[in-house]
């Protein structure tokens, strides 16, 4: 297809697929019902019952777009989007700094 970019690249001679980033946002609702609409903008991965909010992955190119039209919809209250691409993963010198 034009203008689109190849799922796939060459390393060393083989085929590697891409994968495309995603974003996780924590979908606060009012009802749980209404709230399976929600599947149709990203893959819905755990629905609270008891704590009343949906989270789900979303395309990382159009999340802000994503999450605009989520906060607009009537049964919504809040989206928040992961924190976990602001974390540090080095650990390295977190283990034991004592010794």
């Amino acid at each position: 297809m034009k203008g689109e970019e190849s799922k796939y690249f060459q390393v060393a001679g083989k085929m590697i697929m891409k994968f495309a980033e995603r974003i996780g946002l924590a979908v606060w609702v009012k009802d749980l019902k209404a709230a399976r609409s929600l599947e149709r903008l990203g893959n819905v991965h755990y629905i609270s019952k008891r704590l009343h909010y949906v989270y789900l992955y979303v395309d990382g190119k159009n999340a802000d777009q994503l999450i605009s039209r989520i906060e607009q919809m009537p049964f919504v209250y809040r989206v928040e989007p992961s924190q976990r691409r602001s974390l540090s993963w080095n650990f390295s010198n977190r283990i034991c700094p004592e010794i």
